[in-house]
């Protein structure tokens, strides 16, 4: 099955129009930081996160498919992929960043369900 993963998931939680800065983010296996940045462009939706010093400080952008639920109470992020898989995510920066996202980071390892 193909999905659009720059586009959120029928059932995450996710209100459109919510902030989500400073929600902390869950991979499967644990915390991976907190949501510096969020964009809901339609058809390039993404988050970037800001991994602390779990990985050095670094900011990584990750489409709004792989979230699996937004829990608005804890203000935390669910992902559906492990830490290993965001570690090797590419690193976002802020400086260069521009409006063609989907140039940049559209070539994530595939999803598997």
């Amino acid at each position: 099955m193909t999905r659009n993963i720059w586009g959120y998931q029928a059932t995450p939680g996710h209100q459109a129009g919510t902030d989500l800065t400073g929600y902390k983010v869950e991979a499967i296996d644990g915390n991976i930081g907190n949501v510096d940045k969020h964009s809901e462009d339609a058809g390039s939706a993404y988050i970037v996160v800001d991994t602390g010093v779990w990985i050095f400080g670094r900011h990584v952008l990750l489409p709004v498919g792989t979230i699996t639920t937004v829990d608005a109470t804890d203000e935390k992020i669910y992902l559906a992929r492990t830490k290993d898989d965001y570690q090797g995510s590419p690193e976002f920066d802020k400086d260069k960043h521009t409006a063609q996202v989907a140039d940049d980071y559209e070539q994530p390892a595939p999803l598997t369900e």
